[in-house]
């Protein structure tokens, strides 16, 4: 039996990148599919913020509706000892 340890956990490494994800744009007049996108984020109202994992699913999302949200990067610091 192996342990896993998540990348945030071990010496030396780096901690993966998260997204701050706001709406900023309402959805209403919009595609179905780009409103269930904003729920799949996990917003749905205007000033709504999210941190999110840095993803390729999260990412593909970002892009569908990028015209509704306002995205920042938070940069994790390396963990020490």
């Amino acid at each position: 039996m192996t342990s896993s340890t998540s990348p945030s956990t071990v010496k030396g490494s780096v901690m993966p990148a998260t997204l701050k994800v706001t709406q900023v744009k309402s959805a209403i007049g919009t595609k179905p599919k780009h409103r269930g996108t904003l729920r799949a984020l996990g917003l749905g109202r205007i000033g709504k913020t999210r941190t999110l994992p840095d993803r390729p699913e999260i990412r593909g999302m970002i892009a569908r509706v990028p015209h509704l949200i306002d995205v920042q990067v938070i940069e994790q610091a390396e963990v020490e000892e």
